[in-house]
């Protein structure tokens, strides 16, 4: 009779879990609601049941036990569900401590670890899932000296989501679906009380080649959304990602695309998610394949003046990321619509970049006239503004027809037409269409020849009306001058 001498009759041999390292190792919980004993039994064998130890030290002493398992992934750690909350140990039971995060006090039930989470039956607040308990499989004392970045769980390439239609209201009720995209997790040490040390935080994404594909910083601004921007609540928009800097745990997702293209105009799509829903388009979705993360964090002894920074301090895991593997798109397909997406990218940026210096130009030109309104030079100004304006054009919609315009053919509009590719290509997971690519020609084509005709006036024009500013002692136009926020046309947008 092997049965530990406390465990007399009615107590519910509530589970055993066989280990899955050791034939030998089985856990056991043991609750004894009917006799009116609510502590805590946990029970442990490493000799095929010759002998048990009990092992529930650090459970409270009134949460009988409904369920234990052991992590298939590492040895010795464990979950146990009590009638009011979830616990993990680290070593192999001989301590426990709380696993509950947000988790409300309930029963419960039964619990199993799948793949990389952990999911909860509870009585009465049905199911919940701890996603990606990697982190938790690789603490250790090197993870405690910090700062430290975790290996991410395997990821993989999916959708935010699809949803053609009106989103659901916000008091439907509905579960959270996991984070899209990689969860980073890292850990940064302790500080001193009353230290003014501070942390500033450098998470890099690098492809297989080596190079940097996204880098984030603790000290980034957020995007900002201005709500008189768009014609939604801003309940549904999804809160800045944002890299902390303070000591402890914390979780980053990175949503798998590269940094956004310089679109001039950006909104939120029909597929809304409460609290969640970020500004389309976005930057181009990596290709599946094999990544590394990296952390940098500097610590300074001045509480945030990174001058003066002592050290930078961090390490590198591997990032593996695979294809939904619902898509049945192959990889020379999602290969074209990745470099037609980055091409694209590209063209986005020289086709920004030239137009907020042709806003700067004609900005300063708009001042300098305002205050020499009868200088010899205001004629001169005005045939440059009136070909700056011409390039510059008015923003608004996109539509074939327009490329048969000079006003169609202008930097705005050019801006507008390589969004509407952007925004086609990106609605599926498969290779650029006939019309996305004649499309992207022709705006290559046409942006070659803006790019072209606003070359003429930086090295001929703007050269030649500096020359006569300076001789009559006037400021000189720097195109290196950024544009002032209100340079934009204010053409109301078409729906083409």
């Amino acid at each position: 009779n092997v049965t530990p001498p406390e465990l007399t009759p009615w107590s519910k041999l509530a589970q055993m879990d066989a280990s899955h390292f050791d034939a030998a190792t089985v856990y056991a919980a043991v609750n004894r609601l009917r006799v009116d004993d609510l502590h805590p039994y946990i029970y442990r064998t490493h000799d095929g049941g010759k002998s048990w130890q009990k092992i529930a030290n650090g459970l409270p002493d009134d949460e009988p036990v409904n369920t234990i398992r052991e992590d298939p992934e590492r040895k010795g750690l464990l979950f146990a569900g009590t009638e009011r909350s979830v616990y993990v140990s680290f070593d192999d039971g001989d301590h426990w401590q709380t696993l509950k995060l947000n988790l409300p006090p309930t029963s419960i039930r039964d619990l199993v670890v799948h793949n990389d989470d952990v999911v909860v039956g509870t009585h009465g607040r049905s199911f919940w899932i701890l996603d990606d308990i990697t982190p938790l499989r690789q603490l250790d004392t090197k993870v405690a000296a910090g700062p430290y970045v975790f290996k991410p769980e395997l990821t993989y390439r999916l959708r935010r989501d699809n949803n053609p239609d009106t989103p659901l209201p916000p008091e439907e009720p509905a579960g959270q679906n996991p984070p899209d995209g990689a969860m980073i997790d890292y850990w940064l040490s302790p500080i001193p009380a009353n230290s003014p040390m501070a942390y500033s935080v450098t998470l890099e994404i690098v492809d297989a080649a080596g190079k940097i594909i996204r880098r984030f910083s603790s000290r980034d601004k957020p995007e900002e959304v201005n709500p008189k921007d768009f014609n939604v609540p801003m309940y549904w928009v999804r809160s800045p990602r944002t890299l902390s800097a303070s000591p402890g745990m914390h979780r980053f997702v990175w949503d798998l695309t590269y940094p956004v293209p310089d679109l001039l105009s950006r909104d939120f799509p029909i597929s809304a998610i409460y609290h969640d829903t970020p500004l389309y388009p976005e930057g181009a979705t990596v290709l599946p394949g094999k990544y590394a993360v990296r952390l940098a964090v500097q610590s300074s002894p001045g509480g945030g003046d990174f001058g003066g920074a002592v050290g930078v301090y961090g390490n590198s895991q591997p990032l593996e990321i695979r294809m939904d593997p619902r898509v049945k798109t192959s990889s020379e397909d999602l290969r074209r619509q990745f470099e037609l997406d980055r091409k694209i990218a590209g063209s986005l940026h020289r086709d920004y970049e030239a137009l907020q210096q042709v806003r700067s130009l004609r900005a300063q030109l708009k001042t300098l006239t305002a205050q020499n309104p009868n200088s010899q030079f205001a004629q001169a100004m005005q045939d440059v503004d009136s070909k700056a304006a011409a390039i510059e054009g008015g923003e608004g919609g996109y539509g074939a027809r327009y490329l048969s315009t000079p006003e169609g053919r202008s930097l705005s509009r050019l801006n507008a037409g390589y969004g509407t590719i952007i925004s086609a290509l990106d609605t599926a997971d498969a290779a650029p269409t006939t019309q996305q690519t004649a499309m992207f020609a022709e705006l290559e084509k046409a942006l070659e020849e803006q790019l072209s005709a606003w070359n003429q006036i930086k090295m001929k024009d703007v050269p030649a009306l500096n020359e006569e500013l300076k001789k009559a002692g006037m400021p000189e136009i720097d195109l290196q001058k950024p544009a002032p926020p209100d340079s934009a046309d204010s053409t109301s947008q078409d729906e083409d």
